[in-house]
This record gives structure tokens, C-alpha cells and sequence, in this order.
């Protein structure tokens, strides 16, 4: 398991925009499995909605997409590179995530070609689907 430290050593992701915080499962260059543990002191929930706060569909992407880059990062090759978004297909939200919730993120690297690359990607709080897309990768 990666912690905080760990993840901070293959993303340059930092608070508050560090979205994952651990991965459980590591197969380099193939897949991540990791968790968000969403509080109510998230700075985004100020605002949306501050009578019903709901995680943003955009922010469990971007997690989604951590996940994504720790699994290219953590490859020899990739160390110390960046990872971009190049395209984000088929996005769907269907479960809300609300603090005390715990999203789970999995990101399986289906396509390669070069440095660009398509993850297929699923985040679910208590086994329902809050999020799933095909995101596509840069690497820089």
C-alpha cells in the first residue's frame, strides 16, 4: 500500500488538489486501485452545495485520473515525467459522493501507442458506480 508520501514521489499533485489518499493495488504500467476519503472540510463543499454537499463530478475525474498517473508514473521509464489529460470519453455519473463517504478509484490502462495512452476508469462508494470514463493520457 502507498501512502500520502508515496503517492507525492510519483504525482506532483499536492493539497488541495491531491485527490487520492492511498493506493492499494499497483501494477505498474497496467493498473491502480486507490481510495479518497471524502470529508466535510473538502474545500469545494463551501460552495457546492453548502445546504447539500455533493463532490463534484469534475474532481472524481481528476481522482480517477491520479489514480491513472500513479499506475504510468510508477514505471521506470515514466519516473519524474508528467502525466496530461489528452481526452476524457463516455464520462457517466450516476451515485452521488457525499462526506463520510469512501470512493474507491480504479484505472486499468487498456491502450497504448507512444506516449499517449487510454485508461478505462470507474470510482464507486460501497459498490454502486459514482463515476466511470475512458481517459486519455499524455505523457510529458
Amino acid at each position: 500500500m502507498l501512502g500520502i508520501k508515496e503517492i507525492e514521489e510519483i504525482i506532483p499533485h499536492r493539497h488541495p488538489f491531491l485527490l487520492v489518499d492511498c493506493i492499494e493495488e499497483l501494477e505498474s504500467g497496467v493498473r491502480a486501485v486507490g481510495y479518497k476519503c471524502v470529508t466535510f472540510n473538502e474545500p469545494y463543499f463551501q460552495g457546492h452545495f453548502p445546504q447539500e454537499p455533493v463532490m463534484p463530478g469534475v474532481l472524481r475525474i481528476e481522482a480517477l485520473a491520479q489514480v491513472g498517473a500513479v499506475a504510468i508514473l510508477s514505471e521506470e521509464a515514466n519516473k519524474g515525467k508528467l502525466v496530461f489529460f489528452g481526452g476524457i470519453d463516455k464520462a457517466k455519473f450516476k451515485y452521488k459522493v457525499v462526506p463520510g463517504d469512501r470512493m474507491r478509484l480504479e484505472c486499468e490502462i487498456i491502450k497504448r501507442k507512444g506516449p499517449v495512452g487510454i485508461g478505462r476508469a470507474v470510482a464507486t462508494v460501497d459498490g454502486k458506480i459514482a463515476a466511470s470514463a475512458e481517459l486519455t493520457f499524455m505523457i510529458g
